[in-house]
């Protein structure tokens, strides 16, 4: 946190800090490590292996599974406790595991990232200090810390020495430029004054934050924040945590609804036995049976065991590490991507896109002179490392500056936003070769106020065009051994402009494609100028782009309680007022055109945000879910953390910030779009097959439940013994595990998956209607081969009947409600569970459960009843995918 020390002269910064230029001894950094901690960022805590098993059980399946195995064990019916608990065991053991694999995959990434820091440091108060290496984590307020070209800056400092320095505080702010710092003094501040600077600290030149990185220049700073108090810290303590996510409002959605009915069956059937038929207590074992009937015992199994599936293969193939399971899930469902464009869309490096006369034509002598200028900045400089615009010049340009000899430089600076190389000309002549910001060049040209004004104008047209504006001139003077300053920059002759775009991430427009095709809505959030990201996005080929600010995004109360409300498009065009030497470009206005909801709405290509604030990525993110989108997030700085924090599944690359990829749910080994493409894939792929054993199960176990509690009021006896109706439950559980290893249709990964409470039990009571009929209809087949209900006195024929329909019926809802090809292992299974169902009654086990093997003509009957049923089954499934 920047405080009212900051704010204030290096002198007083190094006194609150009881230290000096030349560093702290080795015993008092010791000292302080000792007493205020390492420094680095806090960490979330690993659980231990029974609090893992533990949180599963919040599960509210697995919470009721458990609930009816003790249940079960109560009345004595052991067999069902024992699969019910092992059920239960493997559930949250698989469960468990996954996550323990995740926390390792991540502690193997930040060994990747580990680094290191320049100190000052002495061994006793009177030697003399010397530089070294010390892990990042040593460092302690009040160190006095070196920077140079590449380096990230290890913790929150105060600089006290500096030369042409920049940084990118992209991880901060989102913005691509690198921004200027100097060592500036100024007066100590309070009051008002202390608050405008701790609420913009990112602004104060004489300040820079851990993660950003060194651009150019050189530094000596005091650290005078670190672990945490830095900026990350104060990011990670005002996100705010995310509500339910995608996957728990779907499946416990659909949980608690089946929670409350399988809790109202074992005392209705009590009670209805007892008032019809006057049994009581006796059948407890057969209600309890009848409400595990209904469970889909194996949903925790199926749902863990395709999750961990789909992130191992993640992890294997694509080198994608799903933090929580459940994100995968959420991946599958996600329909909005928000993304940042520095680093995702471009490689947050700029590539020279044209260069300009004075006349505004093509010109390659005005690259040819700046390269030259950007050479020799190079050659002679103190610490030969160039800028990305240098190096966006010479790549362009090519073998250039060594036809000249090399006289001085005057390096950039901040103040003045120019640097000059000087070379020597002609004979007695040295020429200068000044580039930099449009307006501060043209200032130093010899140019009539009409022409400035119009090259002024001609900067202008080329920012607002999305791109960064470079001026070039030159001047010859006659030679002398004086060395060159500033002053020096005067009476140019005016050269032209170099323009700049930023470098395209490869794969970034394909990607893009790519995950339109799979229905999701890209919106980029971007801390940079809405003319930069635009032209990024219209340079990837990506089609028409709507623009606006974070400013114009209202909140979701400001909307009619959701952002996804109608507010002015904004577009972008230059301002009378824009500087030309700015390379921001042009301002944003609102049109007055029609109004259009283009947050959450659908659009022809994708929507830009910029000018983000960390809360305002946080916001935009919250509105979005408020609308009914499902949202993903993918970031990498600390200013993303709130807003991986706010969306349904955050997403982060290796090399994000400690913060953010602690954050996130999903960790990319790159930062690429294609990898979240096939994890989105693998997430559609998961939930496809829970969808699917969903579907299946509930259908079939509602129709067989609706079934067993007419017949059991109809029957003179129960119509299946509770260890039938178990051994049932068993094999159709048993099968449904190839649902884990399936593979969908296509059509049910080319669209969000979500499974929607409504619809869903809608779906699964229609076709389990269907299946209570066709259990009903077998029933009175049954009960006119016995001739009469009132001759149904063979109890183990009718027992076993039943037993080989309900199984058969169920392997046919497998293959016909799953869609897609009928092989694979779903098929294979539903034929393993045909053929239970028709040879274990006339097997010794079957003699064991109470049943008996029926004659020729019951399977004649049943296989009349299950054509019939198969027909009706297409026909309403046919039916529902025409609504």
């Amino acid at each position: 946190m920047v405080s009212e020390g900051e704010a204030a002269t290096s002198l007083q910064v190094l006194r609150r800090l009881d230290t000096g230029p030349r560093g702290l001894t080795e015993a008092e950094a010791a000292a302080r490590l000792a007493g205020l901690g390492e420094n680095t960022p806090p960490r979330p805590h690993t659980d231990s292996w029974p609090l893992r098993c533990a949180r599963a059980l919040r599960d509210p399946f697995t919470a009721v599974l458990l609930t009816l195995g003790l249940v079960s064990a109560l009345v004595a019916s052991w067999g069902t406790a024992v699969v019910i608990l092992a059920l239960v065991a493997v559930s949250c053991g698989l469960r468990a595991a996954g996550e323990h694999r995740a926390d390792r995959s991540m502690a193997a990434l930040r060994a990747l990232v580990a680094g290191t820091a320049t100190v000052l440091r002495r061994s006793g108060a009177d030697t003399e200090p010397r530089a070294r290496e010390v892990p990042v984590a040593e460092l302690v307020p009040g160190d006095v810390v070196r920077l140079g070209p590449g380096d990230l800056v290890p913790a929150d400092v105060r600089l006290l020495r500096s030369r042409g320095l920049t940084v990118h505080q992209a991880v901060l702010t989102g913005e691509s430029a690198p921004v200027a710092k100097a060592a500036v003094d100024v007066p100590a501040v309070s009051g008002a004054a202390a608050d405008a600077v701790a609420a913009g600290p990112l602004q104060e030149p004489y300040l820079c934050f851990q993660g950003s990185g060194v651009a150019s220049g050189s530094a000596t700073a005091v650290v005078v924040a670190t672990g945490a108090r830095t900026r990350f810290a104060v990011a990670q303590g005002g996100a705010a945590p995310r509500g339910a996510s995608a996957f728990d409002r779907s499946v416990h959605g659909i949980s608690w609804v089946l929670v409350r009915f399988m809790l109202l069956t074992p005392p209705l059937v009590l009670m209805a036995n007892a008032a019809l038929r006057g049994r009581g207590l006796e059948t407890l074992p057969f209600a309890v049976a009848v409400a595990v009937g209904l469970t889909p015992e194996m949903l925790p199994v199926i749902v863990t065991t395709c999750l961990a599936r789909g992130a191992a293969l993640l992890a294997r193939a694509h080198r994608v590490v799903v933090r929580r399971l459940p994100a995968l899930h959420d991946l599958g469902a996600v329909d909005v991507l928000c993304l940042d464009k520095t680093g995702t869309l471009t490689q947050d490096r700029p590539v020279v896109e044209r260069t300009l006369g004075p006349d505004g034509d093509d010109d390659p002598e005005v690259l040819r002179w700046a390269a030259v200028g950007a050479w020799w900045t190079l050659q002679l400089a103190e610490l030969p490392a160039p800028d990305a615009l240098d190096e966006a010049l010479l790549t362009a340009a090519g073998p250039v500056g060594e036809e000249y000899d090399g006289i001085g430089a005057v390096p950039f600076a901040p103040e003045g936003r120019t640097a000059t190389a000087v070379v020597a000309g002609t004979l007695g002549t040295h020429v200068l070769v000044t580039k930099g910001a449009a307006e501060d060049v043209l200032h130093r040209c010899a140019l009539d106020p009409a022409e400035r004004e119009r090259l002024l104008g001609l900067a202008a047209r080329e920012a607002g065009a999305g791109l960064r504006v470079l001026a070039v001139a030159t001047a010859r003077v006659p030679a002398r051994t004086r060395p060159y300053t500033a002053a020096d920059e005067h009476g140019l002759a005016f050269r032209g402009l170099v323009t700049f775009r930023d470098a395209l991430a490869p794969g970034a427009a394909e990607a893009l494609r790519g995950l339109a095709d799979l229905g999701i809505t890209i919106r980029i959030l971007t801390g940079d100028h809405p003319a930069t990201a635009a032209r990024a996005c219209r340079d990837l080929g990506l089609g028409a782009v709507e623009v606006g600010v974070a400013a114009d995004v209202p909140c979701p109360a400001e909307s009619s309680g959701s952002i996804a409300g109608s507010i002015a498009g904004p577009t972008v065009g230059p301002s009378a007022g824009s500087s030309a030497g700015s390379n921001a470009g042009p301002t944003v206005g609102p049109s007055a055109g029609p109004t259009v909801g283009w947050i959450a709405g659908p659009t022809a290509g994708p929507v830009v945000v910029a000018r983000c604030t960390p809360a305002d990525k946080a916001r935009i993110v919250a509105g979005l879910r408020a609308a009914g989108h499902t949202v993903g997030f993918l970031g990498d700085g600390v200013n993303d953390v709130p807003a991986l924090r706010a969306a349904d599944v955050g997403i982060a690359p290796r090399t994000a910030v400690d913060l953010a990829r602690e954050t996130a749910d999903v960790v990319l080994a790159e930062k690429d779009l294609g990898a979240v493409g096939h994890a989105v894939t693998a997430g559609r792929r998961s939930s496809a097959n829970i969808a699917s054993y969903l579907r299946v199960t509930l259908s079939s176990n509602l129709g067989n439940v609706i079934a067993m509690l007419s017949a059991g009021l109809l029957l003179p006896f129960l119509p299946m013994l509770p260890v039938q109706v178990l051994a049932q439950n068993l094999c159709f559980d048993a099968a449904q595990l190839a649902f884990a290893y399936d593979r969908p249709a296509p059509a049910a990964l080319r669209r969000p998956t979500v499974l929607r409470p409504r619809a869903f039990l809608r779906f699964i009571t229609g076709f389990g209607v269907l299946n209570a009929i066709a259990d009903l209809a077998t029933f009175g087949v049954l009960a006119l081969a016995l001739r009469g209900p009132d001759a149904l006195d063979d109890q183990a024929v009718f027992h076993s009947a039943w037993f080989t329909e309900n199984l058969l019926t169920q392997a046919l809802v497998m293959l016909l409600l799953r869609g897609g090809s009928r092989r694979g292992p779903v098929g294979r299974a539903a034929a393993a569970l045909a053929a239970v169902g028709l040879l274990l009654p006339p097997g010794p086990l079957g003699g064991a459960l109470g049943m008996t093997g029926l004659p020729p003509a019951y399977h004649v009957l049943l296989a009349a009843v299950l054509g019939l049923y198969a027909l009706a089954l297409r026909a309403v499934r046919a039916r529902h995918h025409r609504r």
